[in-house]
């Protein structure tokens, strides 16, 4: 019996089905590692020259045929992960493909975890950390401009960008290291521009790719919307008309809406998530302040709120009202246009006026929201996860450290200090930086086969 762990190094062969379950016209099964070859050409036969297809029959250990395919061989390193690869393409049947998946398994294959094909390839420098995470995203992406973001980050924008910041952060720690190890000796080659002011340009370039990348998350996991305001303002009514259906049942009492409604829906094949919640006042019994509660908690985690106002409500009463909400970017609906007399459509500096009954202004507002999720500047705009804006904003601190330091005459020491952490934190976004467990975490998210 071929064994699937003897190899240089010990690695292991791993092999999983890389479609997805179900029934289909092609089913792949995938293999990687040191047996590769050896296993696939226990069931196919002999294998066909490198990167060529060749029709085979998969046989099981009796030689009684499993299924007729194509068999395609990827030798190491010149592959997906960097060792031998070998695809055998059928037919996608589910039995079929678990027969043939034993059957690779009995030779001793082992099952691969989720994402292990990925974290091969990351594991042996055929791609970095950000380019291995947007396989996932090109996978999952749930709009066009979702998965031309995700192809972006996959042909290296992302870590394109990153890369040039680090650089240029590990510049000026050599230009501080010199001027510090030799201080006293005259240095050619080092820049005679202030140093804050150099300081000042990288934190532009940082927040320019900040700002990229949270548009790209937006694209990614979507907008999560908190439609809040008084009672009976026709906040239900609002998600109904956005979600196209009566997801919230609408009445004139006061107060209907008790508990979160969580609507998941698109705008232009965007990803946005709505949630309707209890019109806020002074709660009369006990239901109704859990309800309240339960809104104000949901209002801290939006990423933007759409404040729903009676179009007839005095200022003042708005202003009021607006002194409650938490410090979320807010859009401000001015509602039942169609009882005020007032023209639908934009208000002033940061509102929309509509009639969520007659629809009256709502093409407007989809429009906004479109733009809030980074549409309309998706140019340039590249795939991102939670993980990368944590780890673009810790390095933004700490190169605003630096900038403090040196503005304030401290130490060079100092400000290489918190040059070192923003280059550090970015390092952990390419996998220059990282640790077993955030490869755990990241790679156990993927599918498995991929």
């Amino acid at each position: 019996m071929a064994d699937g762990s003897g190899a240089a190094g010990g690695a292991e062969t791993i092999c999983a089905v890389a479609t997805p379950p179900g029934q289909g016209g092609i089913g792949v099964v995938r293999l990687s590692g040191p047996a590769a070859a050896a296993l696939a050409a226990a069931v196919a036969g002999p294998l066909p020259a490198p990167r060529y297809a060749a029709l085979r029959r998969f046989r099981d250990a009796a030689g009684e045929a499993i299924d007729e395919g194509l068999v395609l061989y990827f030798p190491g390193p010149h592959s997906l992960t960097g060792e031998d690869v070998v695809e055998l393409q059928g037919h996608g049947g589910p039995v079929v493909l678990d027969r043939l998946l034993q059957r690779l398994l009995a030779l001793g294959a082992r099952l691969a975890r989720p994402g292990e094909f990925s974290e091969r390839a990351f594991l042996n420098g055929r791609m970095d950390l950000s380019r291995a995470e947007a396989v996932a995203d090109l996978i999952a992406a749930r709009s066009e401009a979702a998965a031309r973001a995700a192809m972006r980050s996959l042909q290296g924008e992302l870590a394109g960008q990153v890369h040039a910041l680090t650089d240029a952060l590990a510049e000026e720690r050599v230009q501080l290291e010199a001027r510090i190890d030799f201080a006293d000796e005259p240095l050619e080659g080092l820049s005679h521009d202030p140093l804050p002011d150099r300081l000042a340009a990288l934190a532009e370039r940082l927040a320019a790719t900040r700002a990229a990348a949270g548009r790209g998350q937006l694209l990614r996991e979507g907008l999560t919307v908190v439609i809040a305001g008084r009672p009976n303002a026709g906040k239900s009514s609002l998600l109904n008309r956005l979600a196209q259906r009566d997801a919230a049942i609408v009445t004139e009492i006061a107060g209907t809406t008790r508990d979160v409604i969580d609507e998941h829906l698109h705008i232009d094949g965007l990803p946005l998530r709505v949630l309707d919640t209890a019109g806020l006042r002074p709660a009369g019994d006990a239901v109704e302040r859990e309800g309240v509660r339960r809104a104000q908690a949901a209002m801290a985690q939006a990423d933007r709120l759409l404040l729903v106002v009676d179009d007839r409500d005095p200022a003042e009463a708005v202003a009021r009202l607006r002194t409650e909400l938490p410090a979320r970017p807010t859009t401000l609906v001015r509602n039942k246009c169609d009882l005020s007399g007032h023209p639908a459509g934009p208000a002033d500096e940061d509102g929309f006026r509509v009639s969520a009954l007659t629809g009256a202004g709502m093409d407007e507002l989809r429009a906004h929201l479109r733009s809030v999720m980074g549409a309309d500047g998706e140019v340039g705009t590249f795939t991102a996860r939670r993980r990368h804006l944590e780890a673009l904003d810790t390095a933004g601190e700490a190169l605003a450290e630096a900038q403090a330091a040196a503005e304030a005459g401290a130490g060079e020491e100092l400000v290489a200090e918190s040059l070192r952490m923003a280059q550090q934190r970015l390092g952990e976004i390419t996998g220059e930086v990282t640790t077993e467990d955030l490869l755990g975490r990241i790679f156990a998210s993927f599918c498995i086969g991929k």
